[in-house]
This record gives structure tokens, sequence and C-alpha cells, in this order.
């Protein structure tokens, strides 16, 4: 091999690219062995492909420079288990915010996505006049094979007859962090019971977050399903129609009941066309 290589030579051979090479050059990081006198021109030794790869490894997991700088004339094993270690903490806490992220896109596509299918199976349509009332609401129901979806549980909501749905929503947001909850999941409201739901349709028993990660998870079934294109809190008669077809196909509502929008303000401006889904598990009695 050549005793002195030209910055591209030693950029072919140590796969460093040249703009990284004169940058480290010019910050005192890793100089080439010579300069021409006359031109300025790098030339580096064959023995420094060895030496630079210290500096490529450590640059490639995004070790800081400085960081690099500091310890590589005095590295050790011991110091470089530290620097190591500390990048591992680094990209675990980055890993977890990934992930994080990753989940909450998924779970808003999902529900995003079952309400273009439930748009697409039934008139919900308003016309332009109910667009213009937030008191506008269109129901369908139908029965489903469902569940297994996990979700944490807030705190007890604490409404009267006429408590405000935005009240303990409020209060539900303000408490999330002690309750291990990211807001940008979706946040659905669950009834203990269905004879509750009947009772406060607009008054769940406690908000969820809707979390795969979750320490619950909705019981898997037949689930009587009524879909409602309203505002928040705005679930026209879908309760008694729910009853209605329970009794008429006698099913048995039976264990949680659950609101979940499927289209909310992530997708869409106008409040009045939001898609509410609520869901019981059903059982033939």
């Amino acid at each position: 091999m050549k005793e002195n290589l030209s910055i591209k030579e030693f950029a072919r051979f140590s796969r460093i690219e040249q703009t990284t090479l004169r940058y480290w050059d010019d910050i005192g990081l890793f100089s080439p062995s010579k300069r021409d006198p006359i031109n300025n021109y790098r030339y580096y030794s064959p023995e420094q492909i060895i030496a630079v790869k210290f500096i490529g490894v450590l640059s490639d997991l995004n070790v800081p420079l400085k960081a690099i700088a500091h310890i590589e004339e005095q590295r050790t094993p011991e110091k470089i288990i530290e620097l190591i270690s500390e990048r591992e903490r680094g990209l675990g806490l980055e890993l977890l915010r990934i992930q994080e992220q990753f989940t909450i896109l998924h779970t808003r596509r999902r529900l995003i996505e079952e309400g273009m299918r439930v748009l697409s199976e039934f008139d919900l349509e308003f016309s332009d006049e109910e667009r213009k009332s937030k008191e506008s609401s269109k129901t369908a129901i139908q029965l489903l094979e469902g569940g297994g979806i996990g979700y944490i549980l807030g705190p007890r909501n604490h409404f009267t007859e006429s408590g405000d749905f935005f009240d303990s929503l409020i209060e539900f947001v303000t408490k999330a962090d002690g309750s291990r909850i990211k807001l940008s999941l979706p946040i659905a409201g669950r009834h203990d019971r269905f004879d509750s739901f009947l009772k406060m349709p607009g008054g769940p028993d406690n908000f969820i977050s809707i979390d795969p990660r979750g320490n619950r998870v909705s019981p898997e079934g037949t689930y009587l399903v009524g879909y409602v294109r309203g505002f928040y809190g705005q679930l026209a008669n879908i309760h008694q129609e729910l009853a209605d077809y329970a009794t008429q196909h006698k099913l048995k509502p039976t264990g949680p009941v659950y609101t979940e929008y499927l289209h909310d303000e992530i997708c869409l401006r106008n409040p009045v066309d939001y898609l509410a889904k609520v869901s019981v598990r059903v059982e033939e009695g």
C-alpha cells in the first residue's frame, strides 16, 4: 500500500466521507499525518485507517464529538464502558418515545379506518341545514365480534342528573399524569353496566384512555354496537335504540358499555360530524 493516501483514497478505504474528514480535521478531532506545504493537500498514512475506526464507530452511534474528543487520547475500557452506557440510556429513552408515538399512530389509524368503514356501510350524512346545529345526530346499529382492546381506567366521574360532560372530562385530563394516561391517545367513556348507561348515556362512570399497553382489556365476544354522528356527549336516542334492539332480538347486555369516538377533532373540523361508537357485549337470553 502507498505510504501516503490522498483524502479521496483514505475516504474510500475508511468509508468516511471526505467532508466529514475535513470537518474532523478543522475541529482538531482527527488530522491527517501530513499536509503538502505547497498546496496544503491532506495526506493520511495507512495506519490511520485503524486509528479512525474509534471515532467512526462512536460517531455512527451518535456519541457527541465533544465526548469522543474528551477521551480520544486517554481512552480505556472503563471510560469506553461509561460512554457506551450513557449512550445506551439515551437510546433506551428514545426507543420508548418512538414506541409511544407508534402506539398513538396505530391506535388513531385503527379508529379512523373503522369510522370510514361505518360511513361507507350506513347513511349517516347530514344535510347542510343539519350540519349547522350541534344538536344534530344520526344513528345506526349492528352486531359485531369485538373486544380485546387495551385501555387505562381514569378516576371515577361524579355526574349529577344535570352534570356537565366537560366538567368531568377536564377533571380526567388534569389527573392524567397520575394515572399513566397519555392524552395523545384517544379518550373514551365507560359505563360499568348497561343500566347505568341507560340512566345517563352522556355521563360515563369513568373516562378511559384507549391504550394497547393498558392494564385493562375489553372482554371478547359479540357486541351490540350503535353509531352516532354528533358532538361530544350528544348521543341522541342511541341508548333506547340499543335497548329496543336487545329486547327484540332476545339479547342480554352484559358487562361495561364503551363509548369511543372513531372520528373526532383529529380528523374533522366540524364537531357535528364526529362519529361515536357505543358498544356492549351481549349474550342470548
